[in-house]
């Protein structure tokens, strides 16, 4: 079982140009992306996370159930769900504003214990900035590791909703210690002001770096670094497309038996090309497709 822990959100994705297109409401959230991808794929999947009991946290826990997700773990309240409003620039990247005075997902609090047969919990965006939840989801990465769990960070930054950046960046280093794999795209490299191999001294025992349409590199700690290319694709959006490559790394380590901090500083170069090329060719399909529409495994192939 891999449990995804974060967020989930309503995403108002614009239908046309200009300030006053028509808005279009659509399940998102990167941590809920992230578990829907990994239910499409096929990995038994659990979402721990707090929704609203408005129509919008019912529709969130359908997509759920619909991808096959566990949402038993999911706590439940009468506050609004968060909004998030788009923006898509020319080649479909997005920029987000959002709404989330008094939500649901930021009162979420941390559970006595993990859905039964964990083997790995994903973590990220929003939820480890909005207090007070940010404090549960990290005291809840902290028990994770702590109890030999493997962990995978996707930080995914908005730098909108942080409010004090360099109290982020310390932050930031302080999960490292927890985090069996680190993900996370250029943009976020840049703002976090590190290197993957100052990463990796810090924790990790691995660092995936996306670089949108140019592919992918994976660094590890016995020095080794592997990259794929991009999978050529006429791209609609980028909504979702880093949540899959998380989903798909995961999703292939899973398959290999590899969510383990040992087993992921025992993979080969080409076993690490084979997962970033998994991951590739998914995010590719994510990237064909308005919103955060992930594939399934019949879509991808194999790892």
């Amino acid at each position: 079982m891999i449990v995804v822990a974060g967020e989930a959100l309503i995403d108002l994705v614009p239908q046309g140009t200009g300030a006053l297109a028509s808005l279009r409401p659509a399940l998102g959230g990167g941590p809920y992306n992230t578990a829907v991808a990994l239910g499409r794929l096929g990995s038994p999947t659990a979402f721990c996370s707090r929704t609203s009991r408005d129509a919008f946290g019912e529709a969130l826990l359908d997509g759920l159930r619909t991808a096959g997700v566990d949402v038993s773990a999911v706590q439940r309240g009468p506050e609004p769900t968060t909004l998030a409003v788009a923006t898509l620039d020319g080649d479909g990247s997005a920029a987000y504003s959002f709404y989330v005075d008094g939500t649901a997902d930021r009162l979420f609090a941390a559970p006595d214990r993990l859905p039964e047969g964990t083997r790995a919990v994903s973590f990220g965006t929003c939820s480890l900035v909005l207090e007070p939840g940010a404090s549960a989801y990290e005291e809840l990465m902290r028990a994770a590791s702590a109890r030999g769990v493997f962990t995978a960070l996707d930080p995914n930054i908005r730098p909108g909703l942080i409010p004090d950046a360099d109290a982020y960046r310390a932050r930031f280093r302080n999960w490292l210690p927890s985090v069996s794999l680190l993900k996370l795209s250029e943009e976020d490299a840049r703002w976090l002001g590190g290197t993957p191999r100052e990463w990796l001294a810090a924790g990790p025992s691995a660092v995936v770096v996306t670089r949108g349409g140019d592919g992918l590199t994976a660094f590890t700690r016995d020095g080794g670094e592997h990259s794929v290319p991009g999978e050529k694709v006429a791209v609609v959006d980028t909504i979702g497309a880093g949540d899959t490559v998380n989903a798909a790394l995961l999703h292939g380590l899973a398959t290999w038996d590899a969510l383990s901090p040992e087993a992921l500083a025992d993979l080969s170069p080409g076993h690490w090309t084979r997962l970033l090329g998994f991951a590739a060719r998914a995010a590719a399909v994510t990237c064909s497709r308005a919103g955060a529409e992930p594939p399934y495994a019949a879509e991808v192939g194999g790892v």
